[in-house]
């Protein structure tokens, strides 16, 4: 295994993790992109832009992109989140001279004025269907509430009042602020051929405008609600509830992804045996997640509506719990174990690697080994845990409840 790097003279970037002994070649261009970089006018646009990505370039065609990719067989697509757009493509090691053609040609796009309208009937057809269907936009309904007017808070979809209104020409200046070489990875991993990607990469994006990869951060001042919106046609109680967590950029992260382990996995965990075993509930967990510079431990809830006020005071009796009491060794141990075995299965797969590298890449600047990444975890400590559980309590969080109950009564 080799990690190579290369900067072209327009300042955009490409990372590759060799290995020779891969049968397949993932590569991937990463966007620092994402609904935190809109303004109010343009919720949404990164998510749109996406879309336009693929309905054709000066030299190919919509139809001509799909039937590019589906003649060497790839597994492609794209995917918008509130820091990143990224698109990828894994494929045989011998076309991976076509999928670097391929997916430079496509993030230099037509964005032809019929094109964009076409397509943003998609769109809010795509926001209407993901208002219609549960748990009804609850995370990103939480995250406005939790975030207020930090940037974090913008939705990846946007509205349909501002997708609406968003003009063809807004996004095309868009574009060419965002999507400048400066702002750009290339991130590539499996059986590479490092020396053809640089030479590729030259070749499609050398002529690309440098551009600025600024991003605006600022520090995140969440707040702490509990708010209730009501849906006669939900027939289940949806609940989310955001606490503040390390950010992308702390050390803590890895205690804190233990932690949400141990609290909320899908098995096995305090959660998992409070109210999922006990049939209580139909879903329940805990998670962390991580932006440039904030993080969030998510919780997901959701039971029959009665089952509600109750089940969210067990939530609550058991943040208290961890609060009080910390966790044990032979949690952490589990933990462990599991955290590390799900690095291993999804980097087994040169695209699963990918994701990391190109991840790490972009948000940090930093390359880390699944090696790396096994020691981080394997090295936490019971007292960085419940340092972590002293910063960032559980319990002060902002909570959404959606579904058919009007009122809601908040754990005591």
């Amino acid at each position: 295994m080799e990690f190579l790097k290369h900067t072209l003279p327009n300042g955009l970037q490409i990372v590759a993790e060799c290995n020779g002994q891969a049968w397949s070649t993932a590569v991937g261009f990463f966007v620092r992109a994402g609904a935190r970089d809109e303004s109010e006018e343009l919720a949404g646009v990164s998510h749109f832009l996406e879309h336009m990505m693929f309905k054709g370039t000066p030299s190919r065609s919509a139809d001509d992109v799909n039937r590019a990719f589906d003649e060497v067989g790839a597994s492609y697509n794209a995917f918008t989140s509130e820091e990143h757009t990224v698109y990828y493509a894994a494929v045989l090691p011998e076309y991976q001279l076509r999928a670097i053609d391929l997916l430079g040609d496509i993030l230099r796009p037509s964005l032809r004025g019929e094109d964009f309208d076409v397509e943003k009937q998609v769109i809010l057809e795509e926001i209407r269907m993901y208002e219609d269907q549960p748990p009804f936009g609850a995370d990103e309904k939480c995250r406005a509430l939790h975030f207020g007017g930090h940037p974090l808070a913008h939705s990846v979809l946007g509205t349909a009042e501002r997708i609406s209104a968003l003009s063809v020409d807004a996004m095309r200046a868009y574009f060419r602020q965002r999507y400048s070489a400066r702002n750009v990875v290339l991130a590539a991993s499996g059986r590479v051929d490092f020396d053809g990607l640089v030479a590729a990469a030259d070749r499609i994006c050398g002529s690309w405008e440098p551009g600025s990869g600024d991003r605006q951060l600022a520090p995140a001042a969440p707040a702490s609600q509990f708010h209730v919106v009501r849906r006669d046609s939900a027939t289940q109680e949806y609940l989310v509830q955001l606490a503040p967590g390390p950010s992308a950029n702390d050390d803590d992260r890895y205690a804190a992804k233990l932690l949400a382990t141990i609290v909320g996995d899908e098995t096995g965990s305090r959660i998992f045996w409070e109210l999922i075993d006990t049939g209580v509930a139909e879903q329940a967990s805990l998670g962390h997640f991580e932006y440039d510079d904030a993080g969030i431990f998510m919780t997901y809830l959701s039971c029959e509506p009665g089952q509600t006020a109750s089940n969210l005071q067990r939530l609550d009796d058991l943040f208290a719990k961890v609060q009080q009491e910390g966790i044990s060794a032979a949690e952490l141990a589990q933990a462990s174990n599991k955290v590390c075995s799900r690095i291993v299965l999804a980097s087994e797969r040169p695209k699963g690697r990918l994701f990391v590298v190109g991840g790490d890449w972009v948000q940090r600047g930093e390359y880390r080994s699944v090696r790396d990444d096994l020691d981080a975890v394997g090295q936490v400590t019971l007292e960085q845990i419940e340092a972590v559980i002293r910063k960032y309590p559980l319990r002060l969080s902002t909570t959404i409840a959606i579904g058919p109950l009007e009122k809601v009564d908040r754990p005591h």
